[in-house]
């Protein structure tokens, strides 16, 4: 009976999380700190936290530095102070982007679509996924008189900064010369072409920002009869015989 026992007990002693584990699985969730920046973005003091959640000011400070272990009682409470549900200490938290994009790493790429390029590119965010803008570094050659720059179209808007040289910008019925230090905003969706005016190269920073175009509201059909089906006669004209 009694090695029963003890291998009973044993087995329990395997079965249960120890509290190291669990303290880890807490501080592995940055509870304290997920409450914390809740409360600056509030612009909250630690008193004034403690008269919305009944907890004192001191408890929520250590709570806030993993001193002490929450319970889901104390969690509720801070929740619903800020309109979160309580899922929200124990979700996985957002990895903020960071990307670095050594110069010596970019890929210089030409036009695409014509024999003689007018530009070379090179992007500077092609390490991001599902980025919402795309930056880019480009360089406009001089181009002969007799050639014609070719227009292009996309949705969302566009941005440039001239670093160096000088550009014409063709915008729709728009025209402008761009020099040095200046800087562009426009639709993208609109035709536009650059062009080098200068006798060197022309460096500018691109920018283009994604953004969809609205979606059309569907038209309501109302009708005061009934509905013909595709392909059926249409019913006779009123007085036919």
């Amino acid at each position: 009976m009694a090695e029963l026992a003890a291998v009973r007990s044993e087995e329990t002693q395997k079965s249960q999380v120890d509290t190291e584990t669990t303290e880890r699985f807490i501080a592995e969730k940055h509870i304290g700190e997920r409450i914390k920046r809740l409360r600056l973005k509030k612009s909250m003091g630690l008193v004034e936290l403690g008269k919305h959640t009944g907890l004192s000011a001191s408890f929520l400070s250590q709570l806030e530095t993993g001193r002490v272990v929450p319970t889901l009682r104390n969690l509720a409470r801070i929740a619903m102070v800020f309109s979160k549900d309580l899922s929200y200490f124990f979700e996985a938290e957002p990895q903020a982007m960071f990307r670095v994009h050594r110069r010596k790493e970019r890929v210089r790429l030409p036009q695409t679509g014509v024999d003689e390029p007018t530009y070379f590119f090179e992007s500077l965010g092609y390490m991001v996924p599902d980025r919402h803008m795309d930056p880019y570094f480009a360089q406009f050659v001089p181009l002969d008189k007799n050639t014609e720059p070719k227009a292009h179209m996309h949705p969302g808007y566009e941005f440039l900064y001239v670093l160096e040289g000088e550009l014409d910008l063709h915008h729709g019925d728009h025209h402008c010369t761009l020099e040095t230090g200046d800087a562009v905003y426009f639709d993208a969706s609109t035709p536009h072409s650059y062009v080098c005016t200068g006798k060197k190269p022309a460096d500018a920073l691109i920018v283009t920002m994604h953004q969809p175009p609205p979606a059309q509201p569907v038209p309501i059909l109302r009708s005061s009869g009934p509905r013909a089906l595709p392909g059926s006669p249409a019913p006779a004209a009123s007085g036919a015989r």
